[in-house]
Parts: C-alpha cells; sequence; structure tokens
C-alpha cells in the first residue's frame, strides 16, 4: 500500500450513512417542528417553506464555503420572520427535527463490522462531514457504539468551513494528530471530496458510487480519486494489519 496511510477519514452522507425515506417519520418531524416554533401554518406547508429557504441557505453555503451555526441557520435564513430570542434557544431541537423531516437515516450492516476491523488492524479513524447539525452524529455515533472507534470528529456545523474547503481537513488531521500525507479520505462526491483532499495534501482519496451513478455522473480527469469502490467493505482489501 503507498503511501503508508495510518488515519482512514469517512465521510457520513451516502457513504456511512443511507438516507431512506419513511413518511411517517417525515410526518413525525415536521409536527414536532410546527409545535415548536408555534405556528397555525399546517406542518407540511409550513417544512414546504424552510425547504424553500433552504434551498436559498444551501447555494450561499456551496459558494462560500461556509456552514452557519444552527442559531444563525435558523434566526437569519430559516425563520428570520419570528422572535430571534424565541428561535435561538430552539435552534439545536429544530436542526434534528428539520433533518429528520427528510427520512431515516441509517447505516448499512457491514459498516460497523468494517469500523470495527480498520480500528482492529491500527488504523486511526476520524470524520468529516458537512452537515448543518451539531448534535445528530455524535448522538448517533454513542447511540450505535461507534464512538470509541472515531479519533477526530469534524462537522462543518460546528468547524464553520465546509468540504471542499482544505481547511476543514487540516483540521480533522491535526485532530487526530496524524500527517495529511499519511491519511486517506472515503467519501461519495468526486467534485468535491477529491479536490479538498488534493489541496489538503492528504496521501489518499477513495470515492464509494454505484455503478448505475457511475455511469450517470462519469468522473471527469481532474477528479479521478486514487480508488474507486462499490461497497463500503472493500475498505478493507484496500486497508490491510499495520
Amino acid at each position: 500500500m503507498a503511501p503508508d496511510i495510518k488515519a482512514v477519514f469517512l465521510d457520513v452522507g451516502n457513504t456511512l450513512r443511507i438516507l431512506v425515506k419513511d413518511e411517517s417519520h417525515q410526518a413525525r418531524a415536521r409536527q414536532q417542528i410546527a409545535a415548536l416554533v408555534g405556528t397555525q401554518e399546517s406542518p407540511k406547508a409550513f417544512c414546504e417553506r424552510l425547504d424553500a429557504r433552504y434551498k436559498i441557505y444551501r447555494k450561499w453555503a456551496f459558494e462560500n464555503l461556509i456552514e452557519a451555526s444552527e442559531k444563525e441557520l435558523w434566526t437569519r435564513w430559516l425563520l428570520p420572520d419570528f422572535p430571534i430570542d424565541k428561535i435561538a434557544p430552539l435552534s439545536g431541537e429544530l436542526t434534528f427535527q428539520f433533518r429528520q423531516s427528510t427520512g431515516r437515516r441509517v447505516v448499512p450492516l457491514e459498516a460497523k463490522h468494517v469500523i470495527a476491523e480498520l480500528s482492529q488492524r491500527g488504523y486511526c479513524l476520524g470524520i468529516i462531514s458537512n452537515v448543518i447539525t451539531e448534535r445528530e452524529i455524535p448522538e448517533w455515533l454513542e447511540a450505535d457504539g461507534l464512538a470509541p472507534y472515531f479519533q477526530s470528529v469534524v462537522l462543518s456545523s460546528a468547524f464553520g468551513r465546509r468540504k471542499p474547503d482544505p481547511a476543514i481537513y487540516l483540521e480533522a488531521a491535526r485532530r487526530a494528530g496524524v500527517e495529511p500525507a499519511r491519511s486517506a479520505y472515503v467519501g461519495d462526491n468526486p467534485k468535491r471530496d477529491v479536490t479538498g483532499t488534493r489541496q489538503a495534501g492528504f496521501g489518499m482519496v477513495i470515492i464509494m458510487m454505484a455503478p448505475a451513478k457511475l455511469e450517470q455522473e462519469p468522473i471527469a480527469d481532474e477528479n479521478k480519486p486514487d480508488r474507486m469502490i462499490r461497497e463500503f467493505s472493500e475498505l478493507l482489501d484496500i486497508f490491510p494489519a499495520r
């Protein structure tokens, strides 16, 4: 294996967890949001307006590579027409429920085994994720018993910068105490994940994409990763025991 990789950092969305649509789950979250803010509007209509505003925020965040804090997200972008002193204290719970309103996030069965095995093989593990919530991922890691495996967890919502800004990759490597050149990153977005890791000087970048998606979205030459995989379990073929 070249270079000598010591740390493996993982993306979360579409890599470590998959979004599954579940209307009853999503409807409960919409009802929670409406109840929290005290709107008389129907939960569905209210959340449709939030979705429209969120798209505007996302465009701004993508263009500037900035992730707003949860407080700023709700008071500036999603609910600027509500009193700040009412919305600001609710921002964490609102973000959590807003995420739930898009579906359930599940971990593929083999992922836990792969994470445990990579740790057993001597790799330092970390997470680098663009995400608007500060609590959801740490709470999920604790609930699933995965938190002990990850020495470095950097979320754009807490760090303030988002991929592909090389700063978020460099911060993750710094927290893990591993040089970028001895770090690998596993993601699902060639344009974002390859650019950022290359600029940060990571030793390896791996992209996981299903063949059907790859056929629909061919990878440009400038975004070619070091390795392509179809399944999360293929990481065990790439990273032998240290």
